[in-house]
């Protein structure tokens, strides 16, 4: 039975191979494909439904059903059994339809007079792209072999219209990868950009899924994955005794050496698919269960079969990393993920960078605020619509991504970039000028950095100092622990770009999305409020000490300033304080020459610390407000969720009088005080702060510019009462009123 059924699949695949190999038009086809699949299989109906957007479903082929239909019956996602399908992503078989849960009479189609219902997804790694449907009038239970078959029609179904053989008059049948889309995600850097995809990882497009010669298949398939099994072989080899890589590695040599997964692999060639198809159907059915499965350690095993998988098609196709192929012209890169060394490799060419994943506090953003350049991350579907060369805008500043755009968004944008441009020609001649307000007010304005790549920033911008330089990204682009000794010259080069000018050094603040390659991750439920930063500089105080050890060698005699992150409560302050004075006592002891003047420092960004006994801000050197943490924490809102992120404002008045509440603390204790985030470089953030009290404010290097801009312009006297006006009157917000007091300007 099962050769049979075997037989007749690949003599299936040979006229579906045939219908596709004609001239006729996108219509044409599907119309072959549904007429042949009903005769093949024995039943009465066949019908094809495309995805017409996001949520609708488009009937665009059928035999058996009203062919007046065509192009008009439309449903949503979950609508009716053909929607459960798309939905679920799974396969739907029942004797009995209109007895089934969900099914619902589409009585323009005449699909009453049919009892059995067998409904496959056509897919393709994941991405739904719509159903394939047979029904009978008989009560027919449909076998599993049937379901094979089919499964792989769809499969074929689905390369092919991502290859662009159905198009026609349907609007679910449009050309693939060739109109306009606009799509939406999260702001990780700000700025815009105008460029060319460059995939960092390309998807293989399986241009021929037909098997012509099953045992050349077979022979192709088994000389890959027997390259696939030495390329794994190799990198346990040289994993260089690094145990969490070896483990991945050690996955990956079980699933390159299962039986299991090359005898299906096998079993679908034998049905008539060529090895790349094979691989890249048991793929997509990895995908599809990896999508349901809520177990972290399954998912990730599933997430290791579907990197495997790559490789093989990858050596298979040809396609895919090191071809040869050149960046393009203004390269934007598009990744699902990526971590901070790869990203650092391809340095300041890119133009800006799109992640289907990621997030705002990850390594890649972090090196793409270093880098200077828009990234928007949690772009969906960005690697599955985009292809290499495509046009593609970046809007980092509304965290939209604009793919293949037409002319007049083109034409918008392109004056939004010049009129950027303009600005910053503008700010060039307010470089040199101190932020001295109308009242007399100064604001001191610092930059971030976390790259030697930063500093020539600090002049160009005209920074006034460094009030945060990020030292993980040290630690995160390597597959080991730094050697002290590469630090210190780090430190060095830093201190000595500065050229006499404060650097405020952070140490070390990993955790949360920061997590090192050879450090054993934590399974934590809430990462951001878990063992990060300080907590784990405390808990493993030997990597704490080689920091300070390194930063105090590199200071070389002169000044140094260090600053402690995530401190929640004093006493994690004063534990940290006391490591810097035994370091200090044991650098000297060793002869080394010690700083000639040492500030230590905190990060407040826990409402907590807000509210610490007045003696941590007369015993603290100075305080930096972290924005970034204190909103999403003050808020209770994860500035990962784009559902609450946006809820909540900056300036709202509970936040400011918080805010004031710290600057009148650090008054009585005399305690400097900055704020250091994603506010501190938005001008009407950046006023109100100022106007709240703050009086040094630290930011990416192009937003010092416009902040500057700004203060020279306003009274922050005048702006002060407009707010407390505003709190008066019991506004949530004091941005309307501000924004009016602007305008007068």
């Amino acid at each position: 039975m099962v050769e049979n059924t075997e037989s007749e699949s690949r003599k299936l695949l040979v006229r579906l191979r045939e219908a596709m190999a004609g001239d006729d038009a996108g219509q044409a086809r599907l119309d072959k494909i549904t007429q042949l699949i009903a005769d093949s299989m024995g039943t009465e109906v066949c019908s094809i439904y495309l995805f017409r957007d996001e949520e609708t479903l488009e009937l665009c082929a059928t035999e058996g059903l009203n062919r007046e239909s065509v192009h008009q019956t439309r449903m949503r996602v979950g609508e009716g059994l053909v929607g459960r399908v798309a939905r679920t992503g799974k396969v739907i078989n029942t004797p009995d339809a209109p007895s089934a849960r969900g099914f619902r009479y589409m009585p323009e189609t005449g699909e009453e007079r049919f009892s059995s219902f067998l409904g496959i997804p056509i897919q393709r790694l994941g991405e739904m792209m719509g159903v394939l449907v047979v029904q009978s009038k008989e009560t027919r239970d449909y076998s599993a072999d049937a379901v094979y078959a089919l499964e792989v029609v769809a499969m074929v179904i689905a390369e092919m219209t991502e290859l662009g053989a159905f198009v026609g008059e349907g609007s679910a049948m449009s050309p693939l990868h060739q109109h306009s889309v606009l799509l939406k995600g999260i702001t990780g850097q700000e700025g815009a950009a105008e460029g060319h995809i460059w995939l960092h990882e390309p998807r293989v497009v399986v241009t021929n899924p037909f098997a012509d010669d099953p045992h050349r298949e077979f022979e192709r398939l088994q000389e890959a994955v027997d390259e696939l099994r030495v390329g794994v072989d190799k990198m346990l080899q040289v994993s260089g005794g690094n145990k969490e890589q070896a483990q991945v590695l050690e996955t990956y040599r079980m699933f390159a050496n299962s039986k299991g997964w090359m005898r299906r692999m096998e079993e679908d060639i034998a049905r008539g698919l060529s090895a790349e198809a094979a691989v890249e159907k048991e793929q997509s059915l990895a995908r599809g269960r990896m999508a349901q499965v809520q177990d972290a350690y399954l998912r990730e095993r599933l997430s290791d079969l579907d990197d495997l998988s790559n490789r093989l098609l990858r050596i298979l196709t040809g396609q895919g990393k090191d071809t040869g192929a050149e960046l393009p012209e203004n390269p934007i890169l598009v990744a699902r993920n990526i971590g901070p060394a790869e990203l650092l490799e391809y340095g300041r060419k890119l133009k800006g960078v799109i992640l289907e994943e990621g997030s705002v506090g990850s390594h890649a953003a972090i090196v793409a605020r270093a880098l200077a350049i828009p990234l928007v991350v949690r772009v969906g579907r960005i690697t599955t619509e985009g292809l290499n060369g495509d046009h593609v805008l970046v809007d980092g500043d509304h965290g939209a991504v604009h793919l293949r755009p037409d002319d007049p968004v083109v034409s918008a944008f392109r004056d939004k970039i010049a009129m950027q441009a303009q600005a910053q020609e503008r700010y060039t001649s307010i470089r040199e000028k101190p932020a001295v307000t109308k009242d007399g007010q100064t604001v001191n304005l610092l930059m971030n950095a976390g790259l030697m790549a930063d500093l020539p920033s600090l002049e160009n911008s005209g920074a006034e100092g460094v009030g945060l330089f990020r030292t993980e990204l040290q630690f995160l682009v390597r597959n080991q622990m730094p050697k002290r000794s590469e630090l210190v010259v780090l430190y060095q080069r830093v201190m000595e770009a500065a050229r006499g000018k404060r650097v405020v050094f952070r140490t070390l603040d990993i955790g949360s999305d920061k997590v090192l390659p050879y450090m054993k991750p934590q399974d934590e439920p809430n990462p951001a409020l878990g063992w990060r930063a300080i907590r784990v500089g405390l808990d493993k105080p030997g990597v704490m000490r080689m920091q300070l050890q390194a930063l105090i060698r590199a200071a070389n005699g002169g000044p140094l300033t260090v600053m402690f992150p995530f401190v929640a409560q004093f006493e994690e302050y004063r534990q940290a304080r006391q490591e810097v004075d035994k370091t200090i006592e044991r650098e000297k002891r060793l002869g080394h020459v010690l700083p000639s003047s040492l500030e230590v420092g905190a990060m407040l960004e826990t409402p907590s610390l807000g509210f610490a006994p007045l003696r941590f801000f007369e015993e603290v050197d100075f305080l930096s407000i972290g924005g970034n943490d204190l909103k999403q924490f003050f808020f209770a809102a994860d500035r990962e969720n784009e559902r609450v992120r946006k809820r909540y404002d900056s300036l709202n008045v509970s936040f400011l009088s918080f805010i004031e509440r710290i600057v009148e603390r650090c008054d009585i204790s005399g305690t400097p005080l900055s704020f250091c985030g994603e506010d501190a470089g938005r001008p009407i953030e950046a006023v109100c702060l100022a106007a709240m009290g703050i009086r040094t404010l630290s930011m990416r290097p192009a937003s010092i510019g416009p902040v500057k801009s700004l203060l020279l312009r306003v009274d922050l006297a005048e702006l002060r009462n407009i707010i407390s006006d505003a709190r008066h009157r019991g506004d949530q917000t004091v941005r309307p009123a501000v924004m009016e007091y602007l305008r007068g300007l």
